[in-house]
């Protein structure tokens, strides 16, 4: 059984982000792990020579009581979309949280993170520095992000970015894993522009390997990339859309302010972070 890292804050975002990661439990017949961090506050205990210990066991404590309240919160959203039968566990850890999800990740040996990002306005900060960019870039294993403005749909089609190198062809196959399971697609989108240096010969090699698999190749001449890309998630109707780790700052350009702005209803989809072996 698949295990899948959900950190919440109990926040909106947060909130918003648990249908999405219960529905993709469904998908890959897995079980969630809700993480809840938190930081201890610092005190100089010379101030606090006898109520120093007190005084952190109260701030534990007042966690504990909140993460108590909101679980059943949770399985309530469960419930009413009959997904209440999704084994879920708990782990209420302090420290910080890159920290605490590296850790998590490893001791209860996760297979996914979903987590919860500010969505179309803050995607812009999302991959230069927010808690969940910073996640993009140290985490090891896949990780669904999901925009606070994203509704769960059942998904279709899954869009994967390609310059055709190994290291993608290996990625496409996870995917297609997860896109089989789903009853979805997957669309495959090359940019070629005039630096390009990817043959015809490798896109046929690929198109063969993977002619019996619920995939498609585009192939589209631009030196326009990001708009190209998000043109693709707007006609392609693509659900979730696949992102290649090592991509982070071409992504970051994707998401600038100024092309968020123009192409507001294309963008309020998951990402799928894929690490690179």
């Amino acid at each position: 059984m698949k295990r899948i890292l959900f950190p919440t804050d109990f926040s909106e975002v947060a909130t918003n982000a648990f249908l999405h990661a219960l529905e993709f439990a469904k998908i890959v017949q897995g079980e969630l792990i809700l993480l809840h961090t938190f930081d201890l506050p610092v005190f100089d205990n010379q101030f606090f020579p006898e109520n120093y210990l007190v005084i952190y066991e109260s701030v534990e404590l007042s966690r504990f009581d909140m993460f108590k309240d909101e679980i059943p919160k949770l399985r309530a959203i469960a419930e009413k979309h009959n997904l209440g039968n999704i084994k879920m566990t708990h782990r209420l850890m302090d420290g910080g949280l890159i920290y605490n999800i590296n850790k998590a990740i490893k001791e209860d040996k996760i297979d996914y993170v979903v987590m919860g990002t500010e969505g179309a306005s803050g995607w812009s900060a999302f991959f230069s520095g927010t808690n969940t960019g910073t996640v993009l870039s140290d985490v090891e294993v896949p990780l669904l992000c999901i925009p606070l403005e994203s509704e769960f749909k059942k998904i279709k089609t899954i869009g994967f970015t390609t310059r055709f190198r190994s290291k993608d062809k290996k990625a496409l196959k996870k995917v297609l894993n997860i896109a089989k399971r789903a009853g979805a697609e997957v669309k495959c989108l090359y940019v070629k522009t005039d630096k390009s240096d990817v043959s015809k010969d490798i896109i046929k090699e690929w198109e063969n390997d993977f002619e019996e698999e619920p995939v498609e190749f585009f192939v589209i001449s631009s030196d326009e990339v990001e708009e190209t890309v998000l043109d693709f998630i707007l006609y392609q109707e693509i659900d979730v859309l696949t992102m290649l780790t090592y991509k982070r700052s071409f992504f970051e350009g994707i998401f600038h302010p100024s092309l968020t702005k123009k192409f507001a209803n294309s963008f309020d989809i998951p990402i799928l972070a894929m690490p690179i072996e």
